[in-house]
C-alpha cells in the first residue's frame, strides 16, 4: 500500500499488557527493522509515533509508541495501519520491488495486449500473487509473480509484462 511518499509498515493489533505497551505486527522482511523507519504514521497522517521495541511476540512485536501510556490509548489504536517514509526505507535489488511499487501498472501479455491494472499483491504464505483488474471480466485476473508468469517489470514505463497461463486467459 502506499499513501504519497509513504508506505505502510505495519499495523497495531492491540494492546499488551497494562501500561500502554502495543502489539504491532511488522510488514517488513526483517520484522525488528520497523523501528529503524520512525516516526510512523498513521495513514491520514494526522498522528506520527517515535517506536522503541520491548520485546518479540509470537508472530508480532511488543513496542512502546511515543504517547502512548495506557492500556486503554493501547487498544484505542488496534486495526491502524503504520507508515514510513519512503526515502527512509531501503533500496532493493533490480529483481526485488515493493509490493506499492506493483500497484496501479498496467499489465499486457507478452503480445502486447493490454490485460489490465495491478490492482493488489496477495501473500498467503506461497509467493506473491498479483491481482489484476480488468474491465469486461467478472473476477479479477490472479497471476503468480514469478519470473516465468513476469518476465518483465518496468517500473519507469508503469507496466508489467506477463505471460499467464492458458488457464488464466
Amino acid at each position: 500500500m502506499t499513501q504519497g511518499d509513504r508506505t505502510c509498515v505495519g499495523a497495531i493489533a492491540g494492546a499488551f499488557g497494562v501500561q500502554g505497551e502495543v502489539r504491532l505486527k511488522s510488514f517488513c522482511t526483517t520484522p525488528e527493522d520497523i523501528v529503524a523507519y520512525a516516526p510512523l504514521y498513521t495513514e491520514d497522517g494526522s498522528r506520527s509515533f517515535g517506536v522503541k521495541l520491548t520485546r518479540t511476540i509470537a508472530g508480532a512485536l511488543g513496542v512502546r509508541l511515543t504517547g502512548i501510556a495506557t492500556k486503554e490509548e493501547a487498544d484505542a489504536l488496534k486495526g491502524v495501519t503504520l507508515w514510513a517514509d519512503r526515502e527512509k526505507l531501503p533500496s532493493l535489488p533490480d529483481d526485488e520491488f515493493y509490493h506499492t511499487d506493483l500497484i496501479g501498472l498496467e499489465v499486457l501479455d507478452t503480445g502486447g495486449a493490454r490485460l489490465g491494472q495491478v490492482r493488489a499483491v496477495h501473500n498467503h504464505g506461497a509467493g506473491d500473487i498479483l491481482e489484476v483488474y480488468a474491465p469486461g471480466r467478472k473476477t479479477a485476473l490472479l497471476l503468480p509473480f514469478t519470473r516465468a508468469i513476469v518476465p518483465t517489470v518496468n517500473l519507469t514505463e508503469g507496466r508489467i509484462i506477463v505471460d499467464p497461463p492458458e488457464e488464466a486467459e
